[in-house]
């Protein structure tokens, strides 16, 4: 991997196993790491076991004055961002006659908003120095029509999905990438106890690997979008579904 010191990001969703997992793998890059999550309890503590250069910065990213005022912040602390890794979701399970409108904008408020609201905020500086990685946690629900995943999830992720592609074709000539990673069932807390164990044995058994992906295994994918030597590759969703699904 290319040397991505000096650099700065920020990682929504921090506090979660995904986040986590790509906080440490930017960290043992030399990279500053912004940690971004509503959670505030969980953050304060994960802040306080890493080293490196972080700082945990708590805001509802659905909110996009809370996401001005936590890029600001971010900047003061560490400097001006330079990779920003999309993580923060929330996951529904509700299909279309079970979701309800407040659901439905809350699911894409967090999905979807508050992407869009932190590439705003970053692409300013990313464009002034000819240099930037956004990288968007899509999703396989995207492309299957949510096989476990509700109405209101499933459309997010593609509109996550298009949002990817439209920011890679303007920022392109600016050297800034804009890519996607499109993981299905990660071991995390949505698929450890949002799913029944019925429902999990029944995935494993779908999923040609046999198993769930690894925060970690996520973690790397990021890695490789964000480096030097991922400059060629934009607009791009990387399938990270252990077979699952082929296109």
């Amino acid at each position: 991997m290319s040397d991505l010191r000096a650099r700065t990001a920020v990682v929504t969703g921090a506090a979660g196993s995904m986040g986590a997992a790509t906080v440490e793998t930017l960290l043992q890059e030399g990279i500053r790491v912004a940690m971004v999550d509503i959670d505030g309890d969980r953050l304060s503590q994960f802040v306080q076991q890493l080293g490196g250069e972080t700082c945990g910065v708590r805001a509802d990213i659905s909110d996009p004055d809370a996401v001005i005022d936590a890029h600001r912040r971010v900047v003061q602390e560490l400097g001006p961002v330079d990779v920003l890794v999309n993580i923060a979701g929330v996951l529904s399970n509700h299909k279309v006659e079970s979701t309800s409108p407040t659901e439905w904008r809350r699911v894409l408020a967090v999905n979807l908003d508050g992407a869009f609201y932190w590439s705003r905020a970053v692409v300013g500086h990313m464009k002034a120095q000819r240099w930037g990685r956004i990288v968007n946690t899509c999703s396989l629900a995207s492309k299957s029509g949510g096989l476990t995943a509700g109405t209101a999830y499933t459309v997010s992720k593609g509109a996550l999905g298009a949002l990817t592609f439209s920011l890679a074709r303007e920022l392109a000539g600016f050297g800034i990438t804009v890519n996607g990673i499109a993981p299905a069932y990660v071991r995390t807390p949505m698929v450890t106890k949002q799913l029944t164990p019925g429902q999990r044995r029944e995935l494993i058994e779908q999923i040609p690997v046999g198993r769930f992906c690894e925060p970690a295994e996520f973690a790397h994918a990021v890695r490789f979008l964000v480096s030097e030597m991922s400059g060629f590759i934009t607009g791009e969703i990387l399938d990270q579904n252990g077979g699952l699904h082929f296109d």
